[in-house]
């Protein structure tokens, strides 16, 4: 079991796979659609590759492993991932969500869920009186994103796992942002965890992937049956380079994990930006619970220039991360979550949640801190210039 080990030979040991035949130590590719059957009656584990793959499997049992849950199920996006889960409900159940999740997810929750008659209520899960408030007999599960995307809200999952556990209900959390190295839900309650493993657990950005974990029997069962169902299995070369990501998943995560650190203290020093976004801060409104549960503040902070034409300016001058969507990779990683992640919520929606036209989301990499700060502190000067943060 992982758990008997520190974390950075943990996930070693979920990833090597050790071929048994040659003694390779990287799990095979195996590049096969069908699986040849020695007896009539009796098919042994493998028969067709959307139902079950070696190579899928070992990513499956690895990410298994690291969260501490028995089952784990490799999907061909985090947003396939997602839709697995929440498609577990059925027609006329209800459920929980927080208000600030993934773009990606709110668009699947309001667009797609109510036409096959699932209905859901947006709460602010850091407030655990509405989360109580917002239960209703139909309701089935929680759905939590924390640290969420991308204002980096932290929940308290233990208080709200307990509090759907009271009235009869499942806890799901998206636990992308943070990895099981950082983060566990399970053992604080919850009942099934959520990864898009384009992002960390894969940290090359080469690949789409996603990935549920769940220790209830029960949850595994239907998630497995929607797998094989819709047919959303991640390729094997993608469970290959996973795999190969996952190896290094430990270094990435401490060293990005500390250089965001770094960017968040600079930032929240600087006069010209309005607000900073980081749980691994003091001045966090949910510091005290991301201490409790987690082991740091992850590797994503998040600041607020007061306008676009701040974040124009900026953008323009930097020279080190990339401008682009998604996150958790090798390479620093600057997004603008009004037309990037976000772009899906509606004007108001976002504003009310406080994406503002304002808001970055920089997702540290493993360049030296002092140079990506060195390169954040002269495009700011940039920005100091032209007053328009203000």
């Amino acid at each position: 079991m992982a758990n008997k080990y520190e974390q950075e030979t943990a996930v070693i040991k979920a990833s090597l796979g050790i071929d048994k035949e040659t003694g390779a130590l990287n799990t095979p590719i195996h590049l096969s659609s069908t699986f040849h059957q020695h007896d009539f009656d009796n098919y042994h584990q493998y028969d067709y590759a959307r139902s079950g793959n070696p190579t899928r499997e070992k990513v499956e049992q690895a990410i298994a492993e690291l969260e501490g849950g028995m089952d784990g199920f490799a999907f061909a996006s985090g947003m396939a991932a997602v839709s697995a889960a929440l498609f577990t409900l059925s027609k006329g159940d209800h459920f929980i969500i927080a208000k600030d999740v993934y773009g990606g997810t709110f668009r699947l929750v309001e667009q797609v869920l109510p036409r096959f008659g699932i209905t859901h209520t947006f709460v602010d899960t850091t407030n655990i009186d509405e989360v109580a408030k917002a239960f209703q007999t139909n309701t089935k599960l929680v759905y939590l994103e924390t640290p969420s995307n991308p204002l980096l809200h932290v929940t308290d999952i233990r208080t709200v796992a307990k509090l759907a556990k009271a009235n009869g209900c499942y806890t799901f959390v998206d636990n992308t942002f943070l990895t099981p190295l950082i983060q566990k839900p399970l053992e604080l309650g919850a009942d099934l965890v959520i990864h898009s493993a384009t992002k960390f657990l894969g940290g090359h950005s080469d690949i789409l992937a996603g990935l549920i974990v769940t220790n209830n029997p029960s949850l595994a069962e239907a998630v497995y049956f929607l797998q094989n169902s819709t047919g959303g299995v991640l390729g094997v070369q993608d469970s290959w380079l996973l795999l190969r990501g996952l190896k290094t998943l430990s270094v990435r995560m401490k060293a990005s994990s500390l250089t965001a650190e770094k960017i968040a203290l600079f930032l929240n020093e600087e006069p010209d930006v309005l607000a900073v976004y980081y749980p691994g801060l003091p001045t966090h409104a949910g510091y005290d619970i991301q201490v409790e549960q987690a082991t740091s503040g992850g590797a994503v902070v998040s600041f607020d220039l007061g306008s676009e034409e701040a974040v124009r300016e900026l953008v323009s001058h930097l020279e080190l991360p990339v401008f682009s969507v998604s996150l958790g990779a090798v390479e620093s990683i600057l997004s603008y979550p009004a037309k990037m992640s976000h772009a899906a919520v509606p004007e108001n929606e976002r504003l009310a949640q406080g994406i503002t036209p304002g808001l970055l989301r920089f997702s540290a990499g493993l360049e030296n801190a002092d140079d990506l700060i060195a390169d954040l502190k002269q495009a700011l000067s940039f920005v100091k210039k032209g007053s328009v943060a203000k």
